[in-house]
């Protein structure tokens, strides 16, 4: 975009309008380029555990644009192209196919025929295809497609209105009619699947800031008439990562460490493996070497850590999640740095506290706040018409289309943002017994087959991993709450908010540990995100209140009986008792497109326990009992 009226945020430059996304501004709509696009000035951004994991050479950010009359002539970052290319008048109803040699530097496209400088609006239709392309709508073509008479449909004049008729509604009140021949088509059941195949239109090949001459690939898939923003046109495939800072090596200089390495009894502790002789070893070393026995669990942590085999290419998406899950499960092990810092705190509730706090507590075994993080986004392509299946190749789903559509990425487009969080892990024992429930295991059943069913599954099991176990959907319930209450309480608009479900299922055998908690977090390219609200909000006595209150707006929608007792809902009904009243964030802050979400789970009903029904239960009693006294 060579117009400095026309700017956008540099973390939006990943999603949403990252390479090949649309974005509509001030009436005008534009389409960015990929990466060949941008300027050399990309700044390097350092992720190492997330290159690791896309096997790329590196990641670059989008540079600031300067202020004042250097943003006249910097060029910075990416283009973006003004895409559609035909454009109508709303006042005269002539259209126009938009041209570079037209345009003006900032200078809106207006109308060269009607007076005061019409602003011309972009035609609301385009065309992709599940290979990833996007073009302009041959609106001749559709114009001229169900004339009868030869030389209509041998007019090759692109004079073309777009008019609208009172005698009709809908889609069949828009023509598209030919000002030469007379030729005209209603858009009436142009966004029907496969209408553009059976009307003889072809997919160009190309990307709308490619040359239709010179880059154009043989398409062979079908085009799709889809309108401007619809929520099929783009599909971004991004990755997160928080920054984990790699363990330190042991100390030379410090002679308490070396004293339990040199231990006698060092190598047969590493040999326990945690086993039932790893607390007679550790009691031994801490004697003989005159250390707390907790000093001694530490180094091994670390030592474990250290030694821990490199991460496999096959369990990339979990990969990441096992190293950010040991850092927030265990934060004494944890090394800070100037972009992560994370303490242990407690809910600091007592025999004396009500029995909902208590039994809160209970439920919970780990509470951690996060001062300061650091997270990295990274864009690895986009697919349109349908999400992909993440294997590059159209198939189940659209094909992945590279940030650089001519060559294979040397870089991948990134933007890093810092911020602040609470985690919180859920008791494991508690959480299992649970989940050997009867009416639980099979309400989490149903919502598997639905799974199985859906065209996402294939990205969904990503995140969830090989089975869909109901920690997964109560706690990314939960973390949907948990955001809710933290907007009204911390100060932070829920945009601002984003969520990390740590509930993936592992095969047997991999060695993986558990994972049950949930990770809120800010993450926003500017102060919105290091305000202090959310480790204000994690420290006693606020996070127990919050919490509370979290799970007793849980139980009421106002749609409820019918959300309360849905048995499919959203996209592919992948959700049960969860909806935009209730349950459902913006699209910023869910990290699986909100889905797999069941309040049901959470609190429970008549028919299934919820993990957190307790909770609820002892609340409503408290509060029946403290109005009863009033």
């Amino acid at each position: 975009m060579k117009d400095v009226r026309h700017k956008v945020r540099r973390s939006q430059t990943i999603v949403p309008f990252g390479v090949g996304g649309i974005i509509d501004l001030r009436g005008e709509s534009f389409v960015a380029e990929d990466t060949r696009g941008w300027a050399a000035s990309a700044e390097a951004v350092e992720a190492p555990r997330l290159v690791a994991k896309l096997r790329v050479p590196g990641l670059r950010s989008a540079p600031a644009v300067p202020s004042g009359k250097a943003a006249h002539t910097t060029r910075s970052g990416p283009l973006y192209v003004r895409f559609p290319k035909w454009l109508f008048c709303p006042q005269c109803r002539n259209m126009l196919r938009w041209r570079p040699d037209y345009e003006v530097r900032n200078k809106q496209p207006t109308c060269r025929q009607c007076a005061g400088k019409v602003q011309l609006a972009p035609m609301r239709f385009i065309q992709v295809c599940r290979a990833g392309h996007m073009a302009d709508f041959d609106w001749r073509r559709w114009a001229h497609s169900r004339s009868d008479d030869h030389a209509q449909r041998q007019c090759q004049v692109s004079r073309l209105r777009f008019v609208a008729t009172p005698d009709s509604s809908g889609l069949e009140a828009l023509h598209v009619r030919c000002a030469v021949c007379r030729a005209s088509r209603s858009l009436a059941g142009l966004s029907r699947q496969n209408i553009l195949g059976k009307s003889g239109f072809r997919c160009p090949g190309t990307h709308p800031w490619e040359s239709e001459s010179d880059e154009a690939e043989v398409c062979e898939e079908t085009p799709q008439a889809v309108q401007r923003g619809a929520s099929n046109v783009y599909f971004p495939l991004t990755h997160s990562a928080i920054d984990i800072p790699a363990p330190s090596g042991f100390s030379a200089d410090d002679e308490a460490t070396q004293a339990v390495v040199n231990d006698k009894h060092w190598t047969m502790l590493m040999s326990a493996d945690n086993g039932p002789m790893a607390p007679s070893y550790r009691t031994l070393i801490a004697i003989s070497c005159g250390v707390d026995e907790d000093f001694v669990e530490s180094l091994e942590r670390r030592h474990a850590a250290e030694t821990a085999p490199a991460p496999s290419t096959t369990d990339a998406d979990d990969d990441l999640s096992i190293a950010e899950w040991a850092a927030f499960s265990d934060p004494e092990s944890a090394v800070d740095s100037k972009t992560f810092s994370v303490r242990r705190v407690g809910l600091d509730v007592g025999d004396g506290d009500p029995v909902s706090m208590r039994e809160l507590a209970a439920q919970l075994s780990t509470v951690v706040v996060a001062d300061r993080i650091r997270e990295v986004r990274a864009l690895e392509g986009f697919s349109r018409y349908e999400p992909s299946s993440g294997e590059g190749e159209a198939g189940e789903g659209g094909r992945v289309v590279s940030v650089d559509t001519r060559a294979r990425a040397q870089w991948l487009p990134a933007v890093e943002t810092y911020g602040e969080g609470i985690f919180i892990a859920v008791d494991e024992e508690r959480l299992r017994s649970w989940e050997r429930i009867p009416s639980v295991h099979d309400r989490t059943l149903s919502i598997g087959r639905n799974l199985e069913a859906s065209f996402k599954v294939d990205w969904l099991r990503g995140k969830t991993g090989p089975d869909l176990l109901p920690r997964f959907v109560m706690l990314h319930t939960l973390a949907h709450q948990f955001i809710r209450q933290l907007s009204y309480d911390s100060g932070y608009n829920a945009a601002s908010l984003r969520e990390r479900v740590y509930a993936r299922s592992h095969p047997p055998g991999s060695g993986h540990p558990p994972q049950a908690g949930v990770f809120i977090y800010t993450a926003a390219g500017d102060t919105e995100g290091t305000l202090g609200g959310l480790v204000r909000q994690g420290q006693p006595p606020n996070l127990v209140e919050t919490l509370i209150r979290l799970l007793e707006s849980a139980q009421w929608c106002s749609q409820d009986p019918l959300c309360a007792d849905s048995t499919g809902r959203s996209l592919a009904n992948l959700n049960r008792a969860a909806c935009h009243a209730c349950t459902l964030l913006p699209e910023t802050s869910c990290e699986i497109d909100n889905s797999l979400l069941d309040r049901t789970l959470l609190i429970g009903d008549g028919s299934v326990p919820g993990f957190f029904g307790d909770v609820v239960r002892a609340a409503l009693e408290e509060s029946a009992e403290a109005v009863g006294l009033s």
